[in-house]
C-alpha cells in the first residue's frame, strides 16, 4: 500500500477524520456519515471529486451545496494538523485509503456501495482484503472449551487455505485468529477501536511482517471503544468474507447478535452458519430460526473446502446488491440454484416417445450463455478473483468459465498476472 495519498483521501481525511494526535481532542464539526455521502453525490452529480476541493474556493460550490460552505472551510484548513497525523501514521507502518483510491478493496465497494466506509486504516499486506474467506464472530465472553474449538476452526481454515475474518475482540475473535495464525493461515482483523495499539502489539508484530495478517478500521487509529462503532464495523467482516460461522452470541443483545440479524435479514451477503454442537445456546437457536444454518463440523481441510465451495456455488445474494454487472447478477444467482438442485431421473422407457426436438435449454448451459453475455462485455481485463467477485461465484467456478470461454475463443488469457479480456479487447493490456 502506497503511503502516499491521494488528493481525494486528504480531502475525505479533513472533512470527516478527528485526526487524533497529541492530546486526542476531537475537531468539532466533523461531516458525519450521512453528510459526507450527500456531498459527494452533490460533487459526483457536477463531475467533481472531494479532491477538487482542495485549493479552490469552496464558495463555489455555491448555496445548493448540502453542507454549509463556512463549515467545509473551516475542516478543509486543518491541513497542519492532517500531515501531523500523517506523521504519525507513517512511523507505525499505518496506511490509509479512501474509497475512490484504486487500491480500496473491491468487496467493500462493490458490496456496501455507498455504505462501505469513506476511509479506512491498515496495517499489513492489503491485498489480503479481496481474498475472501471465513468469518468467525461470537461473544467476548467465553468458557475454556469453546476457547479451544474456536481455535481448531482458525487451524482447519488456514490447512484448507482459507483466510479467516474476524473482529479482533478478545473471547471468540482472537481465538480464531490465533487458531489461523499459528497455523501458517493468512487472518484479516476488522478492529473497532485501538488500531495503532493493536499495530503496535508484539503478538502481532511477525504475523504483520511476514503478510499474514492485515489489521484494519474505520476508525481512527487513536479511537477508544465506543459501542455504536463496534455495531457497525460488523458489517464489514461479512462484507469481506464469503462465509460467516456464529459460535457464540446473546438472545437479542450484544453486538455479535446485532450484526448475525442484520446480516440475515437484510444485507444477505454470505450463507451464515451457526455452532450446532456443544452447549445449547437460545442465541444460535433464535438465528437458526432467522435462517442461519447449522454447522456440520468438518473434521479435515478437503471437507472444510468441499462444504464452502458448494455453498459459494449455491448461495443467492440478497436484493439491492449490485455490482459491475448491475442487476444481471441476480440472474447469476438464481441459474446457479438451480443448476445446483437435484434433478429426478426417470427409468428408461422403450415405449415412451422421444423427447422434443425443441427441448428447453440445460439450466447449466443456460447458466452458462448468461455468464458469456456478461464476461465478454467487460471493458477492461480481469483477473479470476475479480471475475469471481463480480459473479458472486467461487473462484473455482469463475476460472473453470474463464477457460471455457478461452476454449471457445471469446476470451484471451494473458500472464503475468493471470487476466482475461474479449479477444477483441487485446490490446488494452
Amino acid at each position: 500500500m502506497s503511503t502516499l495519498l491521494s488528493s481525494n483521501t486528504q480531502a475525505i481525511l479533513l472533512l470527516t477524520a478527528p485526526l487524533l494526535v497529541g492530546n486526542g481532542q476531537t475537531s468539532e464539526g466533523l461531516l458525519t456519515q450521512g453528510e459526507y455521502k450527500r456531498l459527494a453525490r452533490f460533487l459526483r452529480e457536477r463531475q467533481q471529486e472531494p479532491g477538487d476541493l482542495l485549493g479552490n474556493d469552496v464558495r463555489e460550490l455555491t448555496d445548493q451545496s448540502p453542507v454549509e460552505v463556512g463549515r467545509l472551510e473551516s475542516l478543509l484548513s486543518r491541513g497542519f494538523l492532517l500531515s501531523q497525523a500523517i506523521e504519525r501514521w507513517q512511523a507505525r507502518s499505518i496506511w490509509v485509503v479512501g474509497h475512490l483510491d484504486d487500491e480500496y478493496p473491491r468487496r467493500l465497494r462493490n458490496r456496501l456501495q455507498e455504505n462501505a466506509p469513506a476511509i479506512l486504516y491498515g496495517c499489513g499486506e492489503a491485498a489480503i482484503l479481496d481474498s475472501g474467506g471465513l468469518a468467525v464472530v461470537g461473544s467476548r465472553n467465553i468458557d475454556d472449551v469453546l476457547v479451544a474449538y474456536t481455535e481448531d476452526i482458525g487451524q482447519l481454515a488456514a490447512s484448507a487455505l482459507r483466510t479467516i475474518v474476524s473482529g479482533g475482540a478478545r473471547g471468540i475473535d482472537q481465538s480464531a485468529m490465533r487458531g489461523a495464525l499459528e497455523n501458517d493461515g493468512k487472518v484479516i482483523g476488522v478492529l473497532a477501536d485501538s488500531l495503532e495499539r493493536s499495530a503496535l502489539n508484539r503478538e502481532h508484530r511477525n504475523f504483520l511482517m511476514n503478510g499474514r495478517l492485515v489489521l484494519i478500521s474505520p476508525y481512527d487509529p487513536l479511537a477508544g471503544f465506543n459501542v455504536g462503532n463496534a455495531m457497525q464495523r460488523n458489517k464489514l467482516i461479512y462484507a469481506l468474507s464469503d462465509w460467516a460461522l456464529v459460535v457464540s452470541s446473546d438472545y437479542e443483545k450484544g453486538g455479535t447478535w446485532a450484526g448475525a440479524v442484520e446480516q440475515l435479514e437484510k444485507l444477505r451477503l454470505v450463507p451464515v452458519y451457526v455452532r450446532s454442537n456443544g452447549t445449547d445456546s437460545s442465541g444460535l437457536n433464535a438465528l437458526r430460526r432467522k435462517g442461519a444454518l447449522p454447522w456440520p463440523n468438518p473434521t479435515t481441510p478437503e471437507a472444510l473446502g468441499d462444504m464452502l465451495e458448494i455453498d459459494a456455488n449455491s448461495i443467492k445474494v440478497g436484493p439491492g446488491q449490485t455490482d459491475l454487472f448491475s442487476s444481471a447478477t441476480e440472474e447469476i444467482g438464481q441459474a446457479t440454484e438451480i443448476s445446483h438442485t437435484p434433478q429426478l431421473t426417470k427409468e428408461p422407457c422403450d415405449s415412451c416417445p422421444p423427447p422434443p426436438s425443441d427441448s428447453p435449454i440445460a439450466p447449466a448451459d443456460e447458466l452458462f450463455a448468461k455468464v458469456r453475455e456478461l464476461v465478454s462485455g467487460v471493458k477492461k481485463p480481469r483477473t479470476e478473483a475479480e471475475v469471481a467477485d463480480d459473479l458472486r461465484v467461487s473462484k473455482s467456478q469463475a476460472k473453470e468459465w474463464l477457460q471455457r470461454l478461452v476454449e471457445e475463443g471469446v476470451m484471451e488469457r494473458y500472464s503475468k498476472p493471470v487476466k482475461y479480456a474479449p479477444k477483441s479487447q487485446g490490446s488494452l493490456l
